[in-house]
């Protein structure tokens, strides 16, 4: 009778004994890491990074049974590479964009200008002068104060450039942490490390999704009242289509991208009467009051968060950092809830 060969043990997973210094030390440097951020203007970074790194994971196809897959290398270049793509093809077709989309938004734009005088002539003479008093004067003041509100909400600070270059190279850089990953690691720190950032990026992953639903919404009542609830009374209020587009896409600025396209929807309601202008502002006020508890509803669903913790999350950033920390606010404090799951501290 032949003796049977017991089968190959399977290689047992690296075991690694943290001791707590090295886990405080991880605390700190994410800590620091977060509060740098916003100290420094860096927060569109930290975001790209986060994206970058996602999109290359999305391309590679981990956790994918169907479809095609990229190794992790060509899924980083494809990352790397398809936003200079499309600069370049935008830049080939400017011309003719400009007859299309930025030729609509221009017209809006025109539009709004023409809308600043005609309130400037029905206003007191001293209130009148804080005005521009020419239509090329108005477009001018109105598209600086739109660029400052959009500076302010993304927390740039500075010139578009900067913002744009800050953001690409967060995103190459998430996008080589994918492409250049190793094999797990024994150095205790580094894995320490290893392991905040894959809760951050967790955490930015139910904050992406739970916002493309907010901008979701907003975008939906905002259709709902100018194409269903002023033709009710009888209005019929101009470039409904790109007010609604732009309340998508501003939507997509956590909780206070609404502020520019609230502006332009008031504006467009004064442009027809004062009494559209007030019911405009007076939904929009609505809006913005219940911005907090809707954001708190959709973004505690995704993260496992009660409204009342994203709330306080939420005042305390404002407080703290002004629109960057507000912006940072969910993301930040879904890290932290994280992170005390897993010390199963919650």
């Amino acid at each position: 009778m032949s003796k049977q060969i017991p089968p190959a043990p399977s290689p047992k997973p690296i075991s690694i004994s943290i001791a707590a210094p090295i886990k405080i030390a991880s605390y700190v440097l994410a800590f620091l890491l977060c509060v740098g951020t916003l100290v420094y203007g860096l927060l569109p970074g930290l975001l790209a990074v986060c994206l970058g790194y996602l999109l290359a994971v999305a391309l590679a196809g981990e956790g994918r049974i169907r479809g095609p897959r990229l190794s992790p290398a060509l899924a980083a270049a494809v990352v790397v590479l398809l936003p200079l793509i499309g600069l370049g093809v935008l830049l080939a077709n400017a011309k003719g964009m400009a007859f299309g989309v930025v030729g609509q938004y221009q017209a809006l734009l025109h539009y709004l200008a023409s809308t600043v005088l005609e309130i400037r002539q029905k206003l007191p003479a001293d209130l009148a002068i804080h005005l521009p008093d020419e239509l090329t004067e108005a477009q001018v003041w109105l598209a600086a104060y739109l660029k400052s509100k959009a500076q302010a909400l993304t927390g740039f600070g500075t010139a578009g450039l900067r913002g744009f270059l800050l953001a690409y190279v967060g995103l190459v850089v998430g996008a080589l942490i994918k492409g250049t990953f190793r094999m797990p690691t024994s150095a205790p720190l580094r894995f320490e490390i290893r392991m905040r950032a894959g809760h951050f990026i967790e955490a930015f992953r139910q904050i992406v999704v739970a916002q493309f639903w907010i901008a979701a919404v907003n975008a939906f009542f905002t259709a709902v009242f100018l194409l269903a609830v002023l033709p009710l009374f009888g209005v019929r209020m101009p470039y409904i289509a790109e007010l609604v587009t732009l309340t998508f896409f501003a939507g997509l600025i956590p909780i206070v991208g609404n502020l520019v396209c609230n502006s332009v929807v008031t504006l467009v309601g004064v442009s027809v009467s004062p009494a559209v202008g007030l019911a405009c502002l007076v939904f929009l006020i609505l809006i913005h009051k219940t911005e907090y508890v809707i954001n708190a509803k959709i973004l505690g669903k995704q993260t496992n968060t009660a409204a009342w913790e994203l709330l306080a999350a939420m005042f305390i950033g404002e407080a703290v950092f002004g629109l960057p920390g507000l912006v940072a606010a969910p993301l930040y404090y879904a890290y932290v809830k994280k992170e005390l799951q897993a010390a199963r501290l919650v």
